[in-house]
């Protein structure tokens, strides 16, 4: 209950903002300004969730099973051989 009381202020605070900034950035009249902030408020809501949905993916472990050489399993992984090899510039 107390998180969907944060998320709910943190998204009136959101839109007042843009109402605000945008409102006064554009010299909109104030309907002008209501149907700006209207639609930004969810549009910068997505944006954030998207990005951070990224941002938290890149962070964990895969679940899938490891060989003791460190490749991965199930797909083979022979995209990583050529680090076992040594390479030299010519």
């Amino acid at each position: 209950m107390r998180m969907k009381v944060k998320r709910i202020s943190l998204v009136v605070c959101l839109f007042l903002f843009l109402f605000v900034v945008i409102g006064n950035a554009l010299h909109l009249n104030p309907a002008g300004a209501f149907l700006a902030a209207a639609t930004g408020t969810p549009l910068l809501i997505y944006v954030f969730n998207q990005r951070s949905a990224t941002t938290n993916t890149k962070g964990k472990f895969s679940r899938t099973t490891a060989r003791s050489d460190g490749r991965n399993q199930e797909h083979g992984d022979s995209s990583a051989s050529w680090e076992d090899q040594s390479v030299s510039r010519q």
